[in-house]
């Protein structure tokens, strides 16, 4: 029961460090030229791990 909290937790923080990236608030690197091509993917899958984590913490 405890182990389902945390692995939630662990998905929003994730998805709270998707979105952050693919919205350009934090960097992957330090010279933002060298930017991943992945990184534009973060705008959608960071929220919607986010929305996921929610549903599984409302849900158990």
């Amino acid at each position: 029961m405890v182990a389902d909290y945390i692995d939630e937790f662990i998905m929003f923080c994730a998805g709270l460090w998707m979105t952050s990236v693919g919205f350009g608030y934090v960097t992957l690197s330090r010279n933002p030229e060298n930017q991943l091509p992945l990184a534009r993917h973060f705008k959608w899958m960071g929220p919607l791990l986010l929305v996921i984590a929610i549903v599984l913490a409302f849900a158990s």
